[in-house]
């Protein structure tokens, strides 16, 4: 659609106003042509001045209601539903160019809407026509070309191009398609003697020779095609194109020595977005292999970035991660350290210090910057979770539940408070059995039924309650309370049933099966718990010396004493306590069960 100038509008308006002022013919029999022109130079306002398109639509229509001939009004229409209901206005461009088939605009318009509807076959006949009517148009070759592209007739496309550049001579756009369509019919040959012509006609045009070069390459010729990207580079040593066509080519041919000396070319230039920077190197580290063979050129890429962009937070993540996967932890840390004064402040920095401290085991480092991060962002859930992480590891138990009960204010989903439940139902029970092996802790359950143990554990439980009346399949809460109920050695059916959930939610933890077999070896079901124990210790590797300890009881139950011996020989040398092993070792044989 073209645009109205300044004169016409003008004159639209004036005959608008001599028209309201004048009044339109009442005669009958016969269209009221004056009174459709009226409509129709409305419907220009409405789509020019308040830009109502709508109303503008409505007066066109109104316009061809009153005068079912008036071409310009089906044009303007048609022009308005365009991409709205493109079946419609093909309709409404056909009856405009059939009313007036002089009209240039309406017999193009009308190709256009065949094109927009789909209607290629139909398109290129009109098209077609007005490259009769109209020979000197070349961007009639052009969509001629296009539309026999689309209907996979490239040597009609080629021979459509052909008749233009006789007519015209070279012109780069309509080059450029019969390059394309000579590529794809493989005739890279005849591609290449019209690139090196239009290198010979303008041989200072950078963009020439990285054609040239594109389809030597393309050709199998890479030495000319190298040879080409240098004379590209000679012309202009920082053009974004040749350097991103050049880097193409050492990517298709895995030299990515060449690739990455190519793309630091390309990081050093003020042309190339920094997203684009960015993703560019994330492609390259996600693969460790081409990490770790690359590690040089990629570690001065990333020196690259930080040394242009040093206050971009992408940049500084980026630098960060690659000092983290290069190992230097430490380095990483100084990093984000050095840019938690930046003002306003980064939560993000705050978040990763306290991640590496904790890794690090730097707890009173850790407790500094979470205290300081909720100074500055004291309605962040995860600062206040990490602060009841840092009083549990301190073993500041009721700071650590005070934590995690102030979390719970910002917590926004019932998943995520059945989550900080569940740490304060751990809390209470690594507060119950502070001081107590984990080897020791079913003496403890048994011995204290009341007093500070059972106190504690039953503000363990409550917790798990209510952990799970938010969320009720949480493996990790489910496990935990069964598993201190068969330590308890009560309730035991409930903790079978929460113990078969956990099996059923998760794929073959061993951890979550060892608790399910020795709920099942505390209700009796010895056979059963062996097989569960079994696998467990499989799945293991044997590196855990609880589940061996575990299975090694189960077995001795069964009366199978020497693999019992065997297995919990194994866990003493994985670390367990050496004078509980002695003592299960002193236990008197049993005598063999038969199946249940």
């Amino acid at each position: 659609m073209k645009r109205l100038t300044a004169i016409t509008l003008f004159c639209l308006l004036f005959f608008s106003a001599f028209v309201a002022g004048k009044g339109s013919p009442e005669a009958p029999g016969y269209p009221d042509s004056l009174r459709s022109v009226w409509l129709y130079t409305e419907g220009i306002k409405q789509n020019v001045i308040p830009g109502d398109t709508a109303r503008a639509r409505e007066l066109f229509r109104e316009a061809i209601l009153n005068d079912s001939t008036y071409a310009p009004a089906y044009y303007e229409l048609a022009g308005s539903i365009l991409e709205s209901s493109p079946g419609e206005a093909v309709e409404l461009a056909r009856r405009a160019f059939r009313l007036d088939t002089a009209n240039k605009w309406y017999h193009q318009f009308y190709g256009q809407a065949l094109i927009m509807s789909n209607q290629l076959d139909e398109a290129l006949k009109v098209y077609r026509r007005l490259l009769e009517n109209d020979p000197k148009d070349p961007d009639n070759y052009r969509i001629v070309a296009a539309l026999y592209e689309q209907k996979r007739s490239p040597f009609m496309a080629l021979a459509t191009l052909d008749s233009a550049e006789l007519r015209f001579g070279r012109i780069p756009l309509l080059s450029a398609m019969k390059r394309r369509m000579l590529v794809a019919t493989n005739q890279i040959g005849k591609a290449v003697d019209e690139a090196r012509a239009m290198v010979e006609a303008a041989p200072y045009e950078a963009q020439h020779h990285v054609v040239l070069a594109d389809l030597y390459g393309i050709d199998g010729k890479d030495s000319l095609a190298l040879a080409e990207y240098g004379r590209a580079l000679q012309i202009d040593s920082t053009n974004v194109q040749t350097l991103m066509a050049l880097a193409d080519f050492h990517t298709a041919r895995q030299d990515y020595r060449s690739l990455l000396a190519v793309t630091r070319k390309l990081f050093l230039s003020d042309a190339v977005p920094l997203e684009t920077k960015i993703k560019r190197f994330e492609q390259f580290t996600s693969d460790t292999r081409f990490y770790r063979e690359y590690y040089f050129q990629l570690n001065d890429l990333a020196s690259v970035l930080a040394i242009r962009y040093p206050g971009d937070k992408r940049v500084v993540e980026l630098y960060a991660n690659h000092l983290i996967a290069s190992g230097e932890l430490e380095q990483a840390l100084a990093l984000y350290k050095n840019r938690l004064g930046d003002q306003p402040p980064v939560e993000d920095f705050y978040r990763t210090v306290i991640d590496i401290e904790t890794y690090l085991q730097h707890p009173d480092s850790v407790e500094k910057y979470v205290t300081r991060a909720l100074e500055l962002f004291p309605d962040k859930i995860d600062f206040h979770i990490s602060k009841g992480h840092v009083m549990n590891s301190s073993k500041q138990y009721g700071q650590a539940v005070k934590a995690y009960k102030e979390s719970l204010r910002y917590a926004d989903t019932d998943s995520l408070r059945g989550v900080i439940w569940g740490m304060i139902g751990d809390t209470w029970h690594q507060q119950a059995a502070a001081g107590v092996p984990e080897w020791d802790e079913a003496r403890a359950a048994k011995e204290g039924r009341s007093g500070p143990y059972r106190k504690a554990m039953k503000e363990c439980y409550k917790a798990y309650e209510r952990s799970l009346a938010y969320r009720p399949d949480n493996p990790m809460v489910l496990n935990n309370y069964a598993y201190f109920l068969s330590l308890e050695e009560r309730d035991l059916e409930r903790a079978l049933s929460m113990s078969s959930r956990v099996v059923a939610l998760t794929d073959n933890n061993p951890t979550y099966l060892d608790t399910h077999a020795w709920v099942l070896f505390k209700l009796g079901h010895t056979d059963e718990a062996k097989k569960v124990l079994q696998k467990a210790v499989a799945l293991d590797g044997q590196k855990s010396p609880e589940l061996m300890v575990h299975y090694g009881d189960i077995l001795h139950e069964l009366g199978e004493q020497f693999m019992a011996e065997v297995y919990w020989k194994r866990a003493l040398e994985k670390g367990y306590d050496a004078r509980q092993i002695e003592l299960r070792l002193k236990q008197p044989a049993k005598n063999a069960k038969t199946s249940e």
